[in-house]
C-alpha cells in the first residue's frame, strides 16, 4: 500500500520551482482577517504550458493542539494555453497564484500542497503565532 506522505515532496522554494510559497505575516491578531498569498515558482519560475503546469493548490490551517487541519480552500488552474489549434495556442493562460484572507483564533501552521502534472505533489508550511 502506498502512503500519501511518501508521494508529497518538499524542498527549499528558493531553488525548487514546484514548492508552494506562503506569503503572510508571521504574527497576527486573534480573530482579525489577514492576507495569505500562495504562489508557485517565486524565485525559480515554473512553466505554465499545456505540457507542464500547476493544476491546483490546496491551502490548510492546522491549529495548535487540534487533531485535524481545516481546509481553507482548493484552487484550480485550468487554462494552460490548450486549444483546437494545438498546445500553447489558446487565448488564455492562468497564473498559479492565490490570494485569500483568513482569520484564526489559535496559533498554528498554514500549509499548502500543489500539484504539477509532470512532477507530482509538493508541500510547504509556515508557522503563525498570535500577537
Amino acid at each position: 500500500m502506498v502512503n500519501i506522505t511518501d508521494l508529497v515532496k518538499t524542498a527549499d522554494w528558493k531553488v525548487e520551482k514546484h514548492v508552494p510559497v506562503i506569503d503572510c505575516a508571521d504574527s497576527v491578531s486573534e480573530n482579525e482577517v489577514f492576507e495569505v498569498k500562495v504562489s508557485i515558482g517565486k524565485k525559480v519560475a515554473h512553466p505554465n504550458t499545456t505540457e507542464h503546469h500547476i493544476g491546483w493548490v490546496s491551502l490548510y490551517f492546522q491549529p495548535e493542539g487540534d487533531k485535524n487541519p481545516y481546509q481553507v480552500g482548493h484552487y484550480e488552474f485550468t487554462a494552460h494555453g490548450d486549444s483546437v489549434q494545438g498546445p500553447n495556442t489558446g487565448a488564455v493562460f492562468s497564473h498559479h497564484a492565490v490570494l485569500t484572507w483568513i482569520k484564526i483564533n489559535k496559533p498554528g501552521v498554514i500549509f499548502a500542497v500543489s500539484s504539477c502534472n509532470l512532477h507530482g505533489l509538493w508541500q510547504s508550511s509556515k508557522e503563525i503565532i498570535l500577537k
